[in-house]
């Protein structure tokens, strides 16, 4: 996606392989989006790694687990650590779930009935954050803030309308 000057410690691409599949048009812009914020700001260092990057990241699935393939600016690869979607299934069901109780409620609800669903709604992603912290744990250290970003691309990956 972009290119930045960022350090040794981050991404500079993030890459969705064609096992990814495709999507409609406006769940693949809040892709674009999700992957574009995580580019934006990050800290990302797989453990170990000594050379140091930046790095690049090329995301796919294989039997119900999500490839994380990390390179260098240069490609030589780095690592490639595969994670297991099974933690992550109730939380991001449950996070749709008052994503769209969210949106319904914006149409209809009070301020205060708003902001309590938002409050739900940002819990469960911290916690599906959290949850990608520890499944990445002695693999890949990134920030709480990388990680909901990288959160946020995961359920982005599962969208469906």
């Amino acid at each position: 996606m972009g290119e930045r000057g960022c350090g040794r410690s981050c991404l500079t691409d993030v890459e969705l392989d064609e096992t990814i599949g495709r999507a409609p048009p406006d769940i693949e812009h809040e892709r674009a989006v999700a992957i574009f914020d995580l580019i934006e700001e990050n800290s990302f260092q797989p453990v170990g790694d000594t050379v140091g990057g930046p790095y690049r990241l090329k995301i796919s699935l294989a039997n119900s687990r999500l490839v994380l393939a990390v390179k260098r600016e240069n490609g030589e690869t780095v690592v490639t650590h595969m994670l297991s979607l099974t933690p992550f299934r109730r939380i991001v069901k449950d996070y749709f779930l008052i994503c769209e109780s969210y949106y319904e409620a914006i149409r209809s609800a009070s301020p205060r009935q708003i902001e309590a669903i938002d409050m739900g709604r940002r819990s469960l992603h911290n916690e599906g954050s959290q949850t990608l912290m520890a499944r990445l744990a002695g693999k890949i250290e990134v920030d709480f803030d990388t990680a909901r970003r990288l959160f946020t691309l995961l359920c982005v990956l599962h969208w469906r309308r």
